[in-house]
Parts: structure tokens; C-alpha cells; sequence
């Protein structure tokens, strides 16, 4: 009796502790907090999926506003009809879900009442994949690393970045890192465009290859210490000088950023910096990402780096619209350049942005920037193949005006 009142006593011991254990997952969830919140908006043009989303979006502004989140948000009527609406969120809170519990119309009003969800981890739950490409990571300074050392650096990081997204399950990512954005990398993220009237060349990029971000960054530092200031005479200054081909000390930095492909803005930049000491030097045939590269002195502290910078993309990307373009339409079917790859399924609703006014222009009309877009109906996605999906408007394309590379965006 004696020793199964001690097995019973373990048993209890172990239950006790496997509970407490399991006390630090509940607490993360009392960081969400959901709200209940009413949203409208008006009907316009005989499109109530569009009026929808709106008021959706209008219930996320009015959660935002309870939980003293900061927000900007305009709402400009034309000809008693909402001409645009924005919201922007600053804070430390985001979206991390919305249900929407119950919708009618009045007055020809759209009205949800929905659930949202707000996270104050920065954080949100992708629905859809999105596509990033990478391209090089050129040297600012090219004398930093020798002939004799791997060469692998300027396309190697940013593969092994770009690699460590698509291992997430977030991304669909490309690998164009034979392609230098910076010809002048000492005055990155500058892309020094000069060419007129032409689209920027993230902005090329992005279209050719239909993804939504673009990947790019510099090696602003692979310095190695040097002996001019290994100062003093005699034996022990030789020593120390000798010994520097063996134990040194080596500056690492580097930049990386992410453009939004269709916009060519600035989304994401962030400088890291560390300091590799020892046998400094990677040998010529080293790659980066391999277990010699990583085994090395700079190389461990490089692959440091493209892991921290994955993590830190990712928080900056998570909580940013899906988006993709339409690349066909036929009769009163749309093409959009996303399928079961990104995750998109029968059934999806996704706002389409039309052109609105010319080409947007600056110094001068020098500089291309872009279409005006807002947003003009809403697609139901009827069909989908793994590279692209199929759906139908509420008003057949031609009357909106919808035209192929037109943006489609998760609202």
C-alpha cells in the first residue's frame, strides 16, 4: 500500500506540474482583446460587397478607437458618395482577427456588426502567401574582401534570407540576386532613377515577376582590423602583429529593405551590426548558408544576422494586405495573377483597385511614380488553378473600367 500510495503521489505531482506548465499559454491570450463594434457604410453604384468590406473596415476603425489605439483616418464625400476612405493604424495593438456576426441593409446602408480582435504582439496571422523576391546585396566597400576569400556574400545572403521566408510558409519567394538595385550601394535604399517617365526599378521588377515585395540590401561592413594600429616596438608589438593573420578582429554590417513592389515604397528598412573575432577570413569556397560557412568565425555571425532579419521581415510583412494583379479578363471573368498556391480558395472576396487619373509624376514630370488606385468593386474568386483563380464582379469589369494589372488586395 505503501508504494502505490507513493505512485499516486508522483502521479499527482506530475499532473500538478504539467498544469502549471501549461498556465503561460493562457496568459498569452489575455494579450487579445476582442471587441464587439457596428460599422457601416454606403452603397454605391448597386455594389453592396464593396459597401461590405467598407463597413468592416469602418467596424475595425470604431474597435481601434475603443481600445485607444491611434489611428488617421479620412472618409471625403462626393455627390453623396463615399469618394475615399483610408484608415491607418499606429500602435502597438494589430488586427489579428474579425468575424462578422450578424449584417443588413437600410436606407441603402450597409451595416455589420462584427468581432475584432486585436493583438498587442505587432503580429497578424497571414491568410494568404505572398510573393518576395530577392536581389543582390552588393558591397559598399569591395576592398573588404579579398580575392582570396568566398565571393558568395553579394548573392548568398540575400538567398538564404529570402530562403528562410518562403521556409515560414508566408512567402512564395523568387531568388533574382544576379540583379543589383544599387549601382551607388554607399547611398542605399536611393535607387538613383534617372531615366524619365519610367516606373522605378522595384516597381519593374515587382510587375515582371508578379510578386509583391521586393528584397534588397547592402554590406555596409566586412572591415578587418587593421595592423596600423597594432602600434609599439619591439617582441611583443612584432608578436602581436604576426598575429593578426591568425587572430583578428572584423566589423560586420549590414543593411536590409523591402519595397513594396507596387508602389515602390519603402516598407522595411533595418541596419544589423556585429563584430566577428578570431580566424576572421571565409575561405573562397565557402558558401553561405553551408555548415563550413556557418562554422567559421564571420560566417557564424553572418548567418546570426540573415536569421534575426528573417524574424524582423516577417513582423514588418504579417500584418500588410495581401495583394496581386489581374492579368486577363474575358467577358465577365477575371484573372488574377494568385491561385492555390497563395492559398487563395473558392469563395474568397478581394477589393479591386481601378486606375484613377493619369500617371503620377514628380520633379518636374522626371520621375515616374505610379497610377492613382482606389478601390471600385469587389471579386468573388469562382475557381482557382495552383497559379492562378478566376472570379466574377458584382458589375461587369468594362463599366468600372477594370483593366489588366489593375491591383486585386485582401481588404
Amino acid at each position: 500500500m505503501a508504494k502505490i500510495s507513493f505512485k499516486y503521489l508522483c502521479v499527482v505531482c506530475l499532473l500538478t506540474q504539467a498544469c502549471s506548465s501549461a498556465q503561460p499559454p493562457v496568459q498569452a491570450k489575455a494579450n487579445i482583446v476582442a471587441l464587439t463594434v457596428e460599422g457601416q457604410a454606403p452603397i454605391s453604384k448597386g455594389m453592396p460587397l464593396l459597401a461590405k468590406k467598407q463597413a468592416l473596415q469602418d467596424a475595425v476603425r470604431q474597435a481601434s478607437m475603443q481600445s485607444s489605439v491611434n489611428i488617421r483616418s479620412r472618409t471625403l464625400v462626393s455627390q453623396n458618395n463615399v469618394a475615399i476612405d483610408t484608415l491607418a493604424m499606429h500602435t502597438a495593438a494589430a488586427v489579428s482577427n474579425t468575424k462578422i456576426i450578424r449584417e443588413w441593409k437600410a436606407d441603402n446602408i450597409y451595416h455589420v456588426l462584427a468581432t475584432v480582435e486585436l493583438s498587442s504582439d505587432s503580429s497578424c496571422a497571414p491568410l494568404y502567401r505572398k510573393r518576395i523576391i530577392a536581389t543582390a546585396f552588393p558591397l559598399a566597400k569591395q576592398e573588404q574582401v579579398t580575392g582570396y576569400e568566398t565571393q558568395d556574400l553579394y548573392s548568398g545572403i540575400p538567398r538564404e534570407l529570402n530562403n528562410i521566408l518562403m521556409e515560414s510558409g508566408e512567402f512564395i519567394g523568387t531568388n533574382a540576386t544576379h540583379i543589383n538595385l544599387y549601382p551607388r550601394p554607399e547611398l542605399a535604399p536611393e535607387l538613383q532613377d534617372s531615366t524619365a517617365y519610367r516606373p522605378s526599378k522595384v516597381m519593374q521588377m515587382a510587375s515582371a515577376n508578379g510578386a509583391q515585395f521586393v528584397l534588397s540590401g547592402v554590406i555596409r561592413d566586412m572591415e578587418v582590423e587593421s595592423s596600423e594600429y597594432m602600434r609599439g616596438a619591439g617582441p611583443l608589438a612584432f608578436a602581436r602583429s604576426l598575429a593578426r593573420d591568425v587572430v583578428a578582429r572584423r566589423g560586420i554590417g549590414i543593411d536590409v529593405f523591402v519595397h513594396d513592389g507596387f508602389t515602390g515604397a519603402l516598407l522595411f528598412q533595418q541596419r544589423y551590426s556585429d563584430n566577428a573575432i578570431g580566424d576572421v577570413w571565409i575561405p573562397a569556397t565557402y558558401a553561405v548558408g553551408s555548415e563550413r560557412f556557418n562554422d567559421t568565425s564571420t560566417g557564424g555571425k553572418i548567418a546570426g544576422i540573415i536569421s534575426m532579419a528573417s524574424t524582423d521581415v516577417r513582423r514588418a510583412l504579417s500584418c500588410y494586405p495581401f495583394a496581386t494583379r489581374i492579368i486577363e479578363i474575358k467577358d465577365d471573368n477575371v484573372f488574377i495573377d494568385a491561385g492555390a498556391q497563395e492559398r487563395i480558395a473558392v469563395g474568397d472576396q478581394l477589393v479591386v483597385y481601378g486606375t484613377s487619373g493619369e500617371d503620377l509624376k514628380l520633379d518636374g514630370g522626371q520621375s515616374f511614380i505610379g497610377k492613382d488606385k482606389q478601390p471600385v468593386g469587389v471579386l468573388t474568386i469562382r475557381s482557382i488553378t495552383p497559379r492562378y483563380a478566376i472570379g466574377q464582379l458584382e458589375v461587369p469589369a468594362r463599366e468600372l473600367g477594370i483593366k489588366v494589372g489593375d491591383w486585386v488586395r485582401a481588404y
